[in-house]
């Protein structure tokens, strides 16, 4: 321990609720000159104990809670155990994925901690002082219990400047990182880029989501008695558009506006045979490729009287904060509003937004209101989040980023 964190007098209440953030504006008093990352504990006005942190001078959010136990010491075995615990958590997700969201920073109470897995390769993400004072140590707990020894650091997100530490990127251990590594999803293969791609190089999160839209489509399929169409938004390398292929689409049409991501999803469309004849002969589904501003596209299509049994809308961050929520309704409202004029009746909308500025409530607030310009009725089925590789911790309702809706339109 190397100092000391004094609050100022009520705002250890959200301590002693277990909350691992405290902001600047809670603390009264530094005491002991402690550095960037190090550990200190936190205490009351009236000096009782509450928690053991990693403080953060160049952050607003001044300090991530490790432990709310005193009897704890935060080293490289306690930060070992963390590790273990976290990966055992998700060892029988490994069934159906080869990428998986092995640690999930607060969630796994390891603030600031981002770790997925590729195959055998790790990727990883410090995105707080706290764990990047301790990066070596839990580079070694990594390897030791996935037994993957090469970890690629993808600390590039802008929230690590934001809590004052420069971007970072590189190999950290073993060889450099296929550029083009080879993954497996509920029977879908498909390539990652971990080196360019968005995030850690792909979209792990939406995992069960895609399995929803190749269910629903091969449902469509089954009752409809007609070729099935789908619209995939802001498709990034095409795993939504898989997932409907997969499930027994006519015709996919995907919309992005960059290039090399479309690349990369016509590459993966091609490593499914989805290019060719199936098995029995049959001609294999059409596939669309638009670049585009999803936006102009989705107006474009509705001038053109194109409809779509199925259509997934999943946008990236519109809002980075709080300062962007009201651009942010806006934007999604534009979407979903264009959307449901182009949906058939008794089609799929799967609707989303990662955005953590907007809340769950606000974003069916958002879309509810894009129904009723719309004038159309739909049907909330279900209320979709991020895959169980992504827990949420319940005293950090922050971490719950990625929320969406599934509705179904009614017939008129």
């Amino acid at each position: 321990m190397h100092g000391e964190l004094r609050l100022h007098p009520g705002k250890e209440r959200s301590v002693r609720r277990r909350h691992p953030w405290l902001f600047a504006g809670a603390i009264d008093r530094v005491t002991g000159d402690p550095a960037s990352g190090a550990t200190v504990a936190v205490r009351a006005a009236d000096g009782q104990w509450l928690a053991w942190a990693a403080y953060a001078p160049g952050s607003t959010i001044r300090a991530r809670c490790w432990s709310f136990r005193e009897d704890e010491t935060i080293d490289a075995a306690w930060l070992a155990r963390r590790v273990a615990s976290a990966v055992a958590r998700r060892a029988d997700l490994a069934r159906d994925s080869d990428a998986l969201r092995l640690v999930y920073g607060e969630a796994d109470q390891l603030p600031g901690l981002i770790a997925d897995r590729y195959g055998r390769q790790l990727v990883v993400q410090f995105q707080a002082a706290g764990v990047e004072a301790h990066r070596d140590a839990l580079l070694d707990a990594l390897v030791a219990a996935t037994g993957c020894a090469d970890v690629y650091d993808r600390s590039d997100a802008a929230n690590r400047s934001r809590g004052g530490m420069a971007p970072a990127g590189g190999v950290l251990r073993g060889a450099p990182p296929d550029p083009q590594l080879a993954i497996h999803e509920h029977g879908i293969a498909m390539r990652v880029d971990v080196v360019h791609g968005h995030k850690t190089g792909f979209y792990i999160d939406q995992r069960d989501n895609r399995r929803l839209v190749r269910a629903l489509v091969a449902d469509l399929v089954r009752t409809r008695g007609a070729p099935v169409r789908v619209l995939n938004c802001f498709c990034y390398t095409g795993g939504f558009s898989l997932a409907a292929a997969l499930g027994g689409a006519a015709t996919v049409v995907s919309i992005d506006s960059s290039a090399e991501a479309l690349d990369l999803a016509r590459a993966n469309w091609r490593l499914n045979g989805l290019d060719g004849l199936d098995d029995a002969g049959r001609g294999a589904p059409r596939a669309e490729w638009r670049e585009a501003d999803v936006f102009d596209a989705l107006r474009g299509l509705h001038q053109a009287g194109e409809r779509f049994d199925l259509i997934v809308l999943d946008p990236p961050k519109f809002a980075a904060s709080h300062h962007h929520v009201e651009r942010a309704a806006r934007a999604y409202k534009d979407i979903n509003l264009s959307a449901l004029r182009l949906l058939e009746p008794g089609g799929s909308l799967l609707t989303f937004s990662c955005s953590g500025a907007i809340e769950a409530d606000l974003f069916q607030k958002i879309v509810a209101g894009a129904v009723i310009d719309a004038r159309v009725d739909c049907q909330l089925m279900a209320r979709l989040a991020a895959a169980t590789d992504h827990p949420l911790l319940m005293t950090h309702p922050e971490g719950e980023y990625l929320k969406g809706l599934h509705l179904v339109r009614l017939p008129a």
